[in-house]
């Protein structure tokens, strides 16, 4: 199949890139290179041995999607562009409103056009809400989400959902992550936020390779068992195989399926820290500061649909991902933009 990766340079889409690629799929990739770099594209044609077709192009921008549509005979979209650091959104809720709803009706209304039938979306485990109890399970109702990163997630899975029903023939997988971390084996490629990284992974990893000064965990007082906030980590790999089985099930279904891709397992903040300073062998320095808004104690997957329904199931440990991320940051000490050691 030939798919189209919208925001397919980013962390996740590029990792999925390779995994499609090395799957015997076609790619088109779209990227306006906000938090990315050219410079993944040339390395994921070094892993796969692929030339890769890409394009420096805003997804929100209608024009350039239909070109890039009319282009190609493309038979699965998948939608990665958006915005997604949940403390940033609290404080820039327009920005993130405006550019994740755009972004997904640009392209449903482009597929609308140029007869395409199948999407794959980068949803989040934010949607299920305050209210929904642990483990999260695909049967739950979209809750009241704490921050508008997560409510751009649940309006945009809602319009999907609405798409599907008024058109029979559309065939919309949505994805439910919980915390992507790691890297490819390689080294060659990774996560690399511009600017101050708002996830948890790149920030001890840009502390180890002595980047920033220290880690700043946000409350050290919840109900948990070390006063952290708890989180379902999956690595990066795992979740790209999880977009394969998707791509090849929306090939096959009509209307939606939703799946949560995780591992079920719960790590603390501080699980974390210990777990990178065990398989770096880097002391990773660190101290507490006030709770941040939006963030929820702990949650975590019950992923069981998807390992009977797609075969998936992820495979990778906390030391996987703890390696493969240090693997990445050592090898590209200041992200993309020096090239890998």
């Amino acid at each position: 199949m030939l798919v189209f990766l919208a925001g397919g340079a980013g962390y996740i889409g590029s990792h999925t890139a390779v995994e499609l690629q090395n799957s015997g799929h076609d790619i088109v990739i779209a990227d306006n290179y906000s938090n990315s770099s050219p410079e993944v594209i040339k390395r994921i044609s070094e892993l796969t041995h692929r030339d890769v077709a890409a394009y420096e192009a805003d997804v929100c921008d209608k024009a350039a999607m239909l070109r890039i549509m009319t282009a190609h005979r493309i038979d699965c979209v998948m939608h990665f562009a958006g915005l997604k650091a949940v403390g940033e959104s609290v404080k820039k809720p327009l920005a993130y409103y405006r550019n994740n709803i755009d972004a997904t009706l640009t392209l449903l209304e482009c597929m609308q056009k140029c007869d395409i039938h199948s999407i794959v979306f980068s949803s989040s485990a934010t949607v299920y809400g305050e209210e929904n109890p642990y483990p999260y399970v695909e049967t739950m109702p979209r809750g009241r989400c704490s921050n508008p990163y997560g409510w751009t997630k649940s309006m945009m899975e809602q319009i999907l959902e609405d798409a599907a029903r008024a058109d029979p023939r559309l065939s919309v997988v949505l994805l439910r992550y919980f915390n992507p971390i790691g890297a490819h084996q390689s080294g060659l490629l990774g996560e690399d936020p511009q600017g101050v990284p708002n996830n948890l992974m790149p920030y001890v990893a840009q502390v180890a390779v002595g980047r920033r000064d220290h880690l700043t965990i946000f409350g050290h007082d919840y109900p948990t068992p070390d006063g952290t906030c708890r989180r379902d980590y999956i690595h990066v790999m795992d979740l790209a195989a999880g977009h394969v089985r998707a791509v090849e099930y929306a090939a096959e279904h009509k209307g939606t399926a939703v799946f949560n891709l995780g591992t079920g397992m719960p790590y603390s903040v501080l699980d974390i820290v210990t777990a990178f300073e065990r398989n770096s062998g880097v002391r990773v320095r660190y101290e507490f500061g006030p709770r941040r808004e939006g963030d929820l104690p702990e949650f975590w997957a019950d992923a069981d649909k998807a390992r009977k329904i797609l075969g998936w199931s992820a495979s990778r440990n906390l030391d996987d991902m703890c390696r493969d991320s240090w693997n990445w940051q050592k090898r590209n000490p200041a992200g993309y933009k020096t090239g890998c050691l």
